[in-house]
């Protein structure tokens, strides 16, 4: 009934907090599964996640931009949102109160986004189980592998393809 990878979106998004996890997953599932629209609801839970990760590393200028485009997307497609099986006006609340907390810098807190299907709420509780995630743990603040999780990645697929991009653009003027 819903896509797999919405499923581990949920499960790091309110399990292990690996907000760049969140990105990666839904990002490629977006390149996969539609017209690569801007304005699709997984670009929404893609800048949440985004944002998310800004706002844990106290960058809150790109938390704010981030959000603020997720909030515009997801006030859009409320009806997807609703479908996805998240309680609408409970999600909102929290991003209006996230949005103002930003605007204070005051720091990261956690939240779960809000599941209202149980069957959803059983995939992701099972999807942590197997992943030996917790569901619903207060981020590590800690832990260096997921706040700083960009400046440790391995980026040398990344460096070729804009490598391979930019010779295919000198090519072709």
């Amino acid at each position: 009934m819903y896509p797999e990878q919405y499923i581990q979106f949920l499960a790091h998004f309110n399990g292990d907090r690996d907000y760049f996890e969140c990105h990666e997953i839904l990002e490629e599932y977006w390149k996969e599964s539609s017209d690569m629209k801007k304005d699709s609801i997984w670009v929404g839970f893609i800048l949440l996640a985004v944002s998310r990760y800004h706002h844990r590393r106290r960058n809150f200028k790109g938390a704010k931009r981030t959000l603020e485009k997720s909030i515009d997307i997801m006030s859009l497609r409320k009806n997807e949102l609703t479908k996805l099986g998240l309680a609408v006006s409970v999600l909102f609340s929290i991003l209006s109160k996230l949005l103002g907390d930003i605007d204070k810098e005051e720091s990261y807190h956690s939240f779960n986004l809000p599941i209202t299907d149980p069957t959803l709420f059983k995939a992701c509780m099972n999807k942590c189980e197997d992943r030996g995630i917790t569901w619903g743990k207060d981020s590590n603040l800690e832990d260096e592998s997921i706040v700083h999780r960009h400046k440790l990645r391995d980026r040398t697929s990344v460096i070729e393809e804009r490598l391979k991009a930019l010779k295919n653009k000198k090519g072709n003027e």
